[in-house]
């Protein structure tokens, strides 16, 4: 074990013996207490900072983080995500308006190029601290006087159902790694460059395709979570071959 990674170990003993919002020894007094170097410490902390089980406040030191929020990857929204685990859930709508499809949003949404759609832009909250930026994309002609304040109270799927009739039953969604720009970091409060990541869904009813969403969520407060489970060995007498024509049978 290198003395960085001893010394993280360490450190993340004394995080334990700690309640959240309570600030570490100085650099200077665990290297101390440690002893190791400065630059070993600062090392140590920045791999628990971008683990997420430490944060640093310009000016005022280093404190135990906020555990964080464990994604379960299913179709429940933000809403009931954080409501599940305890806390308030919040929205602030920062930009709302309605723009031409285009040649993209047109071929996401199964739509006209020129037809109108509702981009609004939301901070999602929890207990009042920032986790993500969610952008939604949906036709105009689907939900007519949406207003800002609309969408901050409450969860969006529960508004398509309640007031336009609109039952979402699936969907596709895929995440990846990213880090924050320079506006994405002012909203969620991180500094530019932290780690995040991207989820793009594509929502549907029992009909059509309904919403188009892309969000940054917040790396240090996130971490996904899915079941597995062992699917069956499919042995080749239950495939069906054909007799005749291309191969297996389609």
């Amino acid at each position: 074990m290198t003395k960085q990674s001893e010394a993280r170990e360490r450190v993340r003993d004394l995080i334990e013996q700690l309640s959240v919002g309570d600030s570490i020894p100085s650099e200077r007094q665990l290297s101390q207490d440690l002893g190791v170097s400065r630059l070993t410490v600062r090392a140590a902390l920045d791999d628990l900072v971008r683990e997420g089980q430490l944060i640093r406040r310009r000016g005022s030191g280093t404190f135990v983080s906020e555990p964080k929020i464990a994604q379960e990857l299913t179709m429940s929204s933000f809403t009931d995500e954080i409501r599940a685990r305890g806390m308030t859930p919040g929205s602030k709508t920062l930009d709302l308006r309605v723009v031409p499809a285009g040649a993209r949003l047109g071929r996401i949404l199964h739509v006209s190029p020129s037809e109108g759609i509702v981009v609004a832009k939301r901070l999602r909250l929890a207990d009042r601290d920032p986790l993500a930026i969610e952008t939604l994309h949906v036709r105009e002609s689907l939900i007519p006087d949406l207003s800002a304040k609309d969408l901050e109270n409450g969860s969006f799927y529960a508004l398509l159902r309640d007031r336009y009739g609109i039952a979402i039953v699936g969907g596709q969604q895929t995440i990846e790694p990213t880090v924050t720009n320079e506006e994405e970091s002012g909203a969620l409060g991180v500094p530019l460059h932290s780690p995040a990541f991207l989820f793009e869904r594509l929502t549907r009813s029992e009909t059509e395709v309904i919403e188009f969403v892309s969000s940054i969520y917040r790396g240090d407060r996130y971490r996904l979570v899915t079941e597995l489970s062992v699917r069956p060995m499919l042995r080749i007498a239950d495939v069906p071959i054909a007799l005749y024509g291309d191969g297996f049978g389609a």
